[in-house]
């Protein structure tokens, strides 16, 4: 391994000593550090989307000091070690480019397709007994209904077009308004969004994609409308909703 990387691991080796260690890092485990690697993630896709190439320098930095860090738990418990992680993959992208590394040609499949059959036949492999296995439970709920949307499609449980989908929101939308009581109302949201998911990717769009455009969009907005309301005397929260509306409008047209 390469010397930074080595550096690394014996940085974490040391932070882990239950004698010389961190007492923090020493009393971490895989699931009081998994929500940190979950953010890291995040925040290595906000600095690709803010094409900022010095903080996605850093944030690929944290984000792999989680993999050193599970690696060093692991290790620590007898189960594996760094090495065998990077082995692991590997041989993971070795198996999954017979096109690249094998004697396989490329027979005219796309890669989306090429890269599923393959990934299909690994999960088998593993005992898989629905095609939705091996869809990660703990992916961001709206992420996670695109995958298994597109899982249920790849053995021909899907619309044909955008017709379908776009009049099950409509009909979610007016069983939402109809919901009975709290928890009936929770669960028709929940076929909303799932619905909505439907829709839009059946319009060849990532749904978490879209939705954190729109999200930044929002804040973009918004906060040029509170600097407006301020640049202008004006206490943005005591403004009317109409007054408020005006200000929305006036940033949105200042985008066009």
């Amino acid at each position: 391994m390469s010397e930074p990387l080595n550096r690394l691991l014996s940085i974490m080796a040391r932070l882990r000593d239950p004698q010389d260690g961190c007492e923090w890092d020493v009393a971490q485990t895989f699931a009081t550090i998994a929500p940190y690697t979950i953010e890291e993630a995040y925040e290595v896709a906000d600095a690709i989307e803010r094409d900022d190439m010095a903080a996605l320098k850093d944030e690929l930095g944290d984000l792999l000091l989680q993999v050193v860090f599970h690696a060093r738990i692991a290790e620590e418990a007898g189960h594996f070690d760094f090495s065998a992680v990077a082995n692991a993959i590997s041989d993971k992208m070795h198996a999954r480019h017979p096109h690249v590394f094998g004697d396989q040609p490329d027979i005219g499949q796309s890669r989306e397709v090429r890269w599923e059959s393959l990934k299909a036949q690994e999960r088998a492999a593993k005992g898989a007994s629905s095609a939705l296995d091996g869809v990660a439970a703990a992916l961001p709920a709206l992420m996670r209904a695109e995958k298994l949307q597109k899982r249920a499609a790849r053995v021909g449980f899907d619309w044909p077009d955008v017709s379908a989908p776009a009049d099950k929101v409509l009909e979610e939308m007016a069983e939402l308004a109809d919901a009975r009581d709290p928890d009936h109302a929770v669960e028709e949201a929940g076929d909303l969004l799932f619905a909505a998911v439907n829709l839009i990717r059946k319009h060849g769009i990532a749904p978490e994609d879209a939705l954190r455009r729109g999200n930044a969009k929002f804040e973009r907005r918004f906060r040029q409308m509170e600097q407006m309301a301020s640049a202008r005397g004006q206490d943005f929260a005591a403004l009317s909703l109409d007054e408020q509306e005006a200000l929305w409008l006036e940033a949105k047209a200042s985008e066009v």
